[in-house]
């Protein structure tokens, strides 16, 4: 929902329960090289379970604040960002660069990467709304920034498809948008949002998510659901959310907050439903909004030390971010060993350095961070480069120690002096920000 300018019009109406059989196709044909869905599950591309525990970032409003808002996001303990981007319809377009490096620094900050077309936001009601045909012709656009990418990142094909007017097109529409998609090559998990302005409130996606789930050559499409005053008791969250994990399609709260002009959604039976049930949500935002919906930020002026109230039960309380996110397994591909051998002669010593890739992937450009100790320097290194700042030390890979091939290692030497009596064997080491074993 574009929290910015505009605020849901959703009624507030029973959900009708429904039962429906999911087809057999439900479970994933094929294993992906990224993320995809098995048994109604979102699996990573290691295939473990993954349950989405992020945050929404206005980008395309705030370019500048995206690479600090990513790590402070990170910081706080969530496991992915979805990414607000324009397809150039209603706002500045985010081209192919821009998109690039915002999948870069979610990867940087260890965040799995929801990217979302917001331009579509209420069409068929919202005037300037673009049809989800031109979130297909964005994609396309842009394909070269996200191809290869499936690993890191879902495509959230465009936010609020569809208002309070024409939403029975929902259906339709979606499949076609998701087989547009694949006939272009896109691999990628796609995240369909839900229509009467991401809510629902029709039963419209809850009714006919099992034909676009079928419709999807890949059968990996996840459902989202936006959930605001529609969703004020806990009986109306379990209920709707409790009709997906029951025939197994997939299901995500792409956007929730704990107040709204169209109602007071129950934050806690969200969050402690989706828990429950082993299911993603993704809470709106980390700051910026405006147009009256202030309070939908989580951060204070993008500052991750003045939390509101808001953004610290998110983080901090029961069934929050911090007690529940679990890391991708796929950014422990990285994982890693370091052997320190210190021969020390008092005023001078000499270390030789092992870094072993214990991974499952290759490792491809690396860098070690660890302390000295003691007061030390470094006077010569060999296999690596290597800068000091204190006893902040940082060595980075040569040319022919770049990669690292998943259970092999490399190996380099530093020779130093120190004003300590005595040398010691740092305590710790991270490579590429991930804290390696030792010993």
């Amino acid at each position: 929902m574009k929290r910015t300018l505009a605020t849901a019009a959703g009624a507030l109406l029973a959900i009708t329960a429904v039962t429906l059989t999911v087809p057999s196709t439900a479970q994933a044909t094929e294993v992906s090289t990224g993320f995809h869905v098995s048994d109604g599950r979102l699996l990573d591309a290691n295939n473990k379970d993954f349950v989405l525990r992020g945050v929404s970032h206005a980008h395309t409003w705030y370019t500048a604040r995206t690479p600090q808002a990513l790590k402070d996001i990170k910081a706080l303990g969530a496991n992915s960002a979805r990414v607000v981007l324009s397809t150039g319809d209603q706002w500045t377009k985010n081209d192919t660069a821009d998109v690039a490096a915002v999948v870069a620094q979610c990867k940087a900050s260890r965040l799995v990467c929801v990217l979302e077309a917001h331009d579509t936001t209420g069409y068929g009601e919202a005037g300037a709304a673009a049809p989800l045909s031109r979130a297909v012709d964005y994609w396309k656009g842009i394909k070269s920034a996200v191809e290869g990418q499936e690993k890191y990142i879902i495509l959230n094909l465009g936010n609020e498809p569809y208002g309070n007017t024409g939403y029975e097109n929902w259906t339709s529409g979606t499949a076609a948008a998701v087989k547009s998609m694949r006939i272009a090559g896109f691999k990628h998990t796609i995240m369909v949002d839900a229509p009467n302005w991401g809510q629902d409130w029709s039963g419209t996606m809850r009714d006919n998510a099992a034909s676009v789930f079928a419709s999807d050559p890949d059968k990996n499409t996840v459902f989202s659901i936006h959930m605001y005053g529609v969703y004020d008791t806990a009986a109306e969250v379990q209920d709707y959310l409790n009709q997906f994990v029951s025939r197994k399609l997939p299901i995500v709260v792409g956007e929730f907050g704990d107040a709204h002009s169209d109602g007071d959604p129950d934050e806690d039976a969200i969050m402690a439903t989706s828990q429950q049930l082993g299911i993603g949500y993704m809470g709106w935002s980390w700051s910026g909004n405006g147009g009256g919906v202030e309070y939908l930020d989580m951060a204070t002026d993008f500052d991750a030390s003045r939390l509101t109230t808001w953004g610290n039960r998110f983080f901090n309380g029961p069934n929050g971010v911090k007690e529940t996110a679990r890391e991708a397994s796929v950014y422990k591909d990285g994982s890693c060993h370091v052997s320190y051998k210190l021969s020390d002669w008092g005023s001078g010593f000499n270390a030789d350095v092992t870094v072993h890739n214990t991974g499952t992937t290759a490792i491809k450009g690396w860098q070690l961070r660890f302390l000295f100790p003691s007061v030390s320097s470094v006077d010569a290194v060999w296999n690596a480069e290597l800068s000091q700042e204190g006893s902040s030390v940082q060595v980075t890979n040569t040319s022919w120690t770049e990669s690292i091939p998943a259970g092999s290692s490399v190996n380099f030497g530093i020779t130093g002096s120190s004003s300590a009596s005595a040398n010691e064997v740092p305590s710790s080491f991270t490579l590429n920000g991930v804290t390696c074993t030792t010993g």
